[in-house]
């Protein structure tokens, strides 16, 4: 059965709201009940084990009377319940990764070499003093500075002086990050509104703003060490931060994989005091060596 047959047979049965009654109110409460019994019905499975006769009979029941409300509640709302569980299955393709081969967006293909993102590179994050703190100095592999000296700019020391390890993973997972590309000379100058929207001012600041976001969240949550998923709510405002932007395209799993990738890096940088961090972009990888 399909879904546009099982609503339009499901409606049938759904009775009208008593008078002066929201007519969600009744499928609605109905849904939350059912998926409460459902609970229940595998409670008991778990209670009494799989084999219990009854046990895959009643799942099945209750998960019939699941479908029947949100079918129901589909037509309250006036939503057909084909494009819902189409939206579904697209929120699902969007936050969750399938293979590490998912197709992998260049966004800089098309510019010359020296404004794209490098392939395969490598910056030393080095701590040093400097007027009495200290800072990290983040080098080329030519030796050369790769932008100014960083303190952690709080009054506690949180080590967000590595941070600069965030937006190595950002190009190196997703491809983007502009804050890398000012960092190694690889605007798209040759495009003055590429250059403009993509990798200027807004672009930067959009940039470190999900840094400082992700890393709030992180510092709650052990900086993500042992920690496979992010909360959807914090993928989504980065979603909407960067929704006008290339980078636009990712998916939610993708940013989630930059991000993991990024404190795995920041973790190491903090536990051996600096080192050297590896991209590759065609691998979508990024690896520490300790100084």
């Amino acid at each position: 059965m399909d879904f546009p047959r099982f609503q339009r047979a499901a409606i049938k049965t759904l009775q009208p709201p008593a008078a002066g009654t929201d007519p969600v109110l009744v499928p609605l409460l109905g849904l939350a009940g059912e998926a409460g019994s459902l609970a229940t019905a595998y409670k008991k499975r778990l209670r009494d084990g799989a084999s219990h006769e009854q046990s895959t009979h009643q799942l099945r029941e209750e998960l019939g009377d699941v479908l029947w409300y949100v079918a129901a509640l589909s037509h309250r709302f006036g939503l057909d319940l084909d494009d819902v569980a189409a939206a579904g299955l697209e929120k699902a393709k969007d936050r969750w990764r399938t293979t590490p081969e998912a197709e992998h967006v260049v966004f800089d293909n098309r510019f010359p070499e020296h404004e794209q993102l490098p392939r395969r590179t490598a910056l030393t994050f080095t701590p040093t003093q400097q007027d009495g703190r200290t800072v990290i100095v983040l080098t080329r592999e030519d030796g050369t500075p790769a932008g100014d000296p960083l303190t952690s700019a709080s009054r506690v020391e949180d080590d967000y002086r590595f941070h600069d390890a965030f937006h190595l993973a950002h190009a190196a997972v997703l491809g983007w990050s502009p804050v890398t590309r000012f960092l190694l000379g690889r605007k798209r100058r040759s495009d003055p509104a590429v250059d403009e929207a993509e990798d200027g001012g807004r672009a930067i600041a959009i940039e470190e703003g999900i840094s400082a976001l992700v890393f709030s969240y992180a510092a709650r949550h052990r900086y993500l060490a042992d920690i496979t998923h992010i909360d959807n709510e914090l993928l989504t405002t980065i979603g909407h931060m960067t929704a006008h932007l290339e980078v636009g395209t990712c998916r939610a799993a993708d940013w989630e994989h930059a991000v993991l990738t990024g404190y795995t890096a920041w973790r190491r940088l903090r536990a051996h005091n600096g080192g050297t961090v590896h991209l590759d972009l065609d691998r979508r990888t990024l690896a520490v060596t300790p100084a």
